[in-house]
Formats: C-alpha cells, sequence, structure tokens
C-alpha cells in the first residue's frame, strides 16, 4: 500500500499568502462518450509567499476547511444548506465562493448543459500547484490531461459535488 505525502496542517491553520494565485477551470467530459459531468478545478500557480511545502500544507487546509478529505469524493448536494462551498451559475458564469476563493469563471456552453442537465458538478481542489495554467490562457486538452490526469494530483485533492444555485425571479 502506498500513501501520498501530503502535508496536514492543523484546523484553521492556512496563511492566504501561502497560497498563492488561486485561479478556476471550467470543462466538460465528452457528452457523446456519455461522460458529461461538468467540473471545475481550484488550483494554485504555486506563486505564494514561503516554501513549495507550505504552500502545499495551506492548500490541504483550505481543503480541509471546506470540510473535504484528501483523496475522498464528497457529495454536498443534499447538505448543500450546510456546505460552505457555494456554487452560482448565470449568464455563462461560474460564481463559486468558499473558504480564501471567491471567484467567478467563464463557462463554456457544453458545460452549461450539462450542469444544467445534472444540477451540480464535479468540484476538485488540488494540492499541487499548476504555474503552467495561468489565468485568462487557454489551456489544451493534453495540458489538463496531463496535470489531472497525474495519479498524486487525483490522489492530493479534495473531490466534491456541489449543487447548483441560480438567482430566483
Amino acid at each position: 500500500m502506498t500513501t501520498a505525502n501530503i502535508p496536514t496542517p492543523a484546523k484553521n491553520s492556512v496563511v492566504r499568502a501561502h497560497l498563492g494565485t488561486l485561479s478556476v477551470l471550467a470543462w466538460t467530459g465528452d457528452p457523446e462518450a456519455g461522460h458529461d459531468m461538468p467540473y471545475l478545478l481550484v488550483y494554485s500557480l504555486g506563486d505564494g509567499t514561503g516554501s513549495a511545502e507550505e504552500g502545499e500544507a495551506a492548500l490541504v487546509g483550505m481543503v480541509e476547511e471546506c470540510g473535504l478529505r484528501i483523496g475522498d469524493l464528497s457529495d454536498a448536494t443534499p447538505t448543500s444548506v450546510n456546505s460552505p462551498i457555494r456554487l452560482l451559475v448565470e449568464g455563462g458564469q461560474a460564481v463559486l465562493n468558499m473558504p480564501h476563493l471567491s471567484a467567478q469563471c467563464p463557462v463554456p456552453p457544453e458545460w452549461l448543459t450539462a450542469a444544467d442537465g445534472r444540477g451540480h458538478v464535479h468540484l476538485i481542489i488540488a494540492s499541487r500547484p499548476w504555474p503552467e495554467a495561468a489565468p485568462g490562457e487557454p489551456v489544451t486538452e493534453e495540458t489538463l490531461q496531463r496535470y489531472l490526469g497525474d495519479e498524486d494530483t487525483l490522489l492530493s485533492s479534495g473531490h466534491v459535488l456541489v449543487r447548483i444555485s441560480q438567482l430566483r425571479s
């Protein structure tokens, strides 16, 4: 049995400056292949103050403050009222609010269709930095696959299904 060597900070010990630049990326699986899950990825560029270990520890702390466990998939859809993670989808944007992050992310039409059909998204909060994915720059499918296809990245991330909220009219 192998275990990931993940730093585990004490509760409420996230040093915001260690997180660095946080970004959000939206994509969906291939609907024609029967995989139409909408995804949101929260990641750091790894440009925070402190060492790489301190940055990863801060990211792990952020995952824990969201009530998640590294490597596990949680389902927050039935308990979304009590979740510290909120997701609003409106006007072609995903607005994500969670501890240490409030972000607005443009989403592609196929993501909106999948999110509308499911009513939830799979949120991944990575504890490994991804400096190659600068905000506002396009990310190729191959680049995304290299990062998220790495088993260490997936196992060192928090995963949660988050219910989508919409503005009431």
